[in-house]
């Protein structure tokens, strides 16, 4: 089990930029998948970004690719989620999550076996 604890959602305005991190703990991101969802009120959790244990591929679905980019600090065991040129409905609450187990990187909520408590971003029009 990693325990993961995401931070910097807030509130922006459509057009501007946020960054979230999230810490881990219990097990080295290097020897993980990392990723990103989000759940809108009403809707059902959605990948959004993950990045392989190597460390040498990402993927995005397409809504986010070219606006946002996750990255890690495998010194401070952090993963980021850079998101430019946001837009009213990237509106959710976003999670980290870890897949301990897999060699590839899956889209699906059900290959992740570790999940932070969520944190909060809206996008004003």
């Amino acid at each position: 089990q990693v325990q993961l604890v995401e931070s910097g959602g807030g509130l922006v305005q459509a057009g501007g930029s946020l960054r979230l991190s999230c810490a881990a703990s219990g097990r080295g991101i290097s020897a993980v998948i990392m990723a990103w969802f989000r759940q809108a009120p009403g809707k059902e959790r959605e990948f959004v970004a993950a990045i392989h244990w190597s460390g040498a591929t990402t993927h995005y679905p397409e809504s986010v690719k070219g606006r946002f980019t996750m990255s890690r600090d495998s010194a401070e065991n952090t993963v980021y989620l850079q998101m430019n040129s946001l837009k009213p409905e990237d509106t959710a609450v976003y999670y980290c999550a870890a897949d301990v187990y897999s060699d590839y990187i899956s889209e699906e909520t059900a290959a992740y076996d570790s999940w932070g408590q969520g944190t909060q971003v809206t996008v004003s029009s």
